[in-house]
């Protein structure tokens, strides 16, 4: 029987955190990368086929197969993501787009060497300006002064 709202209410369905699954062409090879790169830790592994790994409270999927469209892209919230990235430059990470401040937060761009994206990002600096927002072909956006987002010209 479906659960019933008390007025005004959402019913509780007990909805845990989300595990992204990143489509990744060879397993061994992105665990090696989300493990010595990234700082992740392997919880478990189906070889050639799926794996979970885990940083703090974060956690992804892997799959190598058709569990997901390939390069996807994932938010992660973050307290302070100035001393990770530092971190992540030094582990040689795919840095695609550095810490770059906007009105939703502090945010960077990490990729694996299959294209999938984490977004991570903390709180904005408010009294800093907004910079360029890269979108998914590698194109830069800017905020104009009108308060609309334009693709910059090269």
């Amino acid at each position: 029987m479906p659960a019933k709202a008390s007025a005004g209410r959402t019913p509780r369905h007990g909805l845990g955190h989300a595990m992204p699954i990143f489509r990744v062409r060879d397993l061994e090879a992105s665990l090696r990368y989300y493990t010595r790169v990234l700082g992740f830790r392997v919880d478990w592994k189906d070889p050639g086929v799926l794996a979970s790994v885990t940083r703090e409270k974060l956690c992804l999927f892997l799959c190598e197969g058709d569990q997901s469209a390939p390069r996807a892209w994932v938010w992660i919230g973050a307290r302070n993501i100035v001393p990770l990235h530092a971190e992540l430059v030094k582990r040689g990470a795919i840095i695609r787009h550095p810490p770059t401040n906007h009105w939703w937060a502090l945010e960077m761009q990490i990729a694996d060497p299959d294209g999938n994206v984490l977004r991570i990002g903390s709180e904005p600096r408010k009294r800093e300006p907004e910079g360029e927002w890269l979108d998914a072909k590698g194109a830069k956006w800017r905020k104009g002064s009108d308060g609309k987002w334009s693709r910059r010209r090269s």
